[in-house]
């Protein structure tokens, strides 16, 4: 057989083997978390979740192939496209759109649902990829970065407003890529700033933030040179802290809405929250995930789990049906294979030797490492309920498909790491 025809001479069987394992393991625990012990139901029974999600695990296997016999260059050749498609379908789901917990984010068509968010990270990684692919494109150049930005902004501008805050999230794991590729670290410490500002400002109270900010603007002026250039830099630095703070306590209490605001409360504020309301998810996924103990109650026994108390458990806080039956060591060892995974991943993107891939690959692992590490903390009060799936575990066919869809276009392109050493 020729190299050319032999498809799986260069598969990362690795990556497919903890994909198959995830995948597995995610279905059973879906039917874990809706499993009724009056009913008894099978878990291929489609009028529930597992059932349903064997569907989405069926057709993605179908799409596998299809990634998997295509020829690897259109992906970028044509990553244009599905840019500009799915930034089409984000304006479309805003007018046509079903509204579901308060985000209008679904096309709904009978029992079938789409979700173009999940989709459109992937597609901004491919675009964002074929962009630094450019000849002669250095990411120092102020125009560079400004078409970067917009490139991330307009997706994650249209998925605000829906709103779903933690699918527009995720897009921050393509800083990843984008620094690894040489973007500026101002970028970086401009928005590590922000996000401490940001948690300063629920903690404190205003008045102690600026103070505090008035004793450092009086020394740093104290101890430097008297330029008045750096006087004025200072000063103006002071006034966007200021106005930042005052903007943030704008949007918690005037434009976040209730349950939204009270998931923020919930990990900064616990006091604030009633915990037979606001709380209630959160509250009941941490007595879920600390009942489970070193080694779980077993498979199907989970009692937070059986009798319903943890809403979303099969989408959001799937995590929590994990911990319960399965324990600390269940729970360790999907986190392992998480990070197994994430590792091989960027081992797969340092190899490439096109800027395409390369970015392509660190956009795939940031991704799936994001998704990861905030479904785990959400689920244990690390973090506000945002709404994010943990990947190939969580109950749905857009977040699966994507996942999926994501990670076999990067193997494919891995295959083919070769040809692109030959043609340079």
């Amino acid at each position: 057989m020729s190299r050319e025809g032999n498809y799986f001479a260069n598969i990362d069987w690795l990556v497919i083997f903890i994909y198959l394992l995830l995948t597995i393991l995610g279905w059973f625990n879906i039917y874990a978390s809706v499993y009724d012990p009056v009913q008894n139901p099978d878990i291929f029974d489609l009028s529930i979740n597992s059932g349903k999600q064997l569907l989405w695990i069926g057709t993605g296997f179908v799409l596998i192939l299809i990634i998997l016999l295509l020829d690897f260059r259109i992906y970028e050749s044509f990553s244009p496209l599905f840019y500009g498609i799915f930034l089409l379908l984000l304006i479309g789901v805003l007018l046509f759109g079903r509204e579901v917990n308060g985000a209008k984010a679904w096309f709904e068509i009978g029992a079938f649902r789409l979700q173009p968010a999940e989709f459109t990270k992937f597609v901004t990684a491919l675009f964002l990829a074929r962009y630094l692919n450019t000849s002669g494109l250095k990411l120092t150049q102020l125009n560079v970065q400004f078409k970067v930005l917009l490139i991330l902004a307009a997706p994650i501008a249209l998925i605000m407003l829906q709103p779903d805050t933690g699918s527009a999230m995720i897009f921050l794991a393509l800083l990843i890529p984008l620094y690894r590729e040489g973007f500026p670290a101002i970028y970086l410490i401009v928005g590590i700033s922000i996000v401490v500002l940001f948690i300063l400002t629920l903690l404190v109270e205003n008045l102690f933030i600026f103070i505090g900010l008035g004793v450092l603007f009086v020394l740093f002026i104290l101890i430097q040179e008297k330029k008045w250039n750096k006087i004025l830099g200072t000063l103006v630095v002071f006034i966007f802290i200021t106005s930042f703070v005052f903007a943030t306590d704008y949007l918690l209490n005037n434009v976040l809405k209730n349950y939204q605001r009270s998931r923020i409360e919930a990990i900064f504020k616990p006091d604030l929250v009633d915990p037979q309301a606001e709380g209630w998810n959160l509250e009941q996924s941490k007595i879920a995930i600390g009942s489970g103990g070193f080694s779980g109650k077993g498979f199907l026994e989970g009692t937070q789990t059986k009798f319903g108390y943890v809403p979303e458990q099969s989408t959001d806080f799937i995590f929590s049906t994990l911990a319960e039956e399965h324990g600390w060591l269940g729970s360790a060892f999907v986190i392992a294979l998480f990070i197994v995974l994430v590792s091989r991943l960027s081992f797969i993107a340092e190899r490439q030797k096109s800027p395409f891939a390369r970015f392509f690959g660190y956009a795939v692992a940031g991704i799936i490492f994001f998704h990861f590490t905030i479904n785990i903390a959400m689920t244990m009060g690390l973090f506000p309920v945002v709404g994010i799936p943990l990947p190939f575990f969580s109950y749905g066919g857009s977040s699966f498909w994507s996942f999926t869809v994501m990670l076999f276009v990067l193997l494919k392109i891995d295959m083919h790491r070769a040809e692109v050493l030959m043609r340079n």
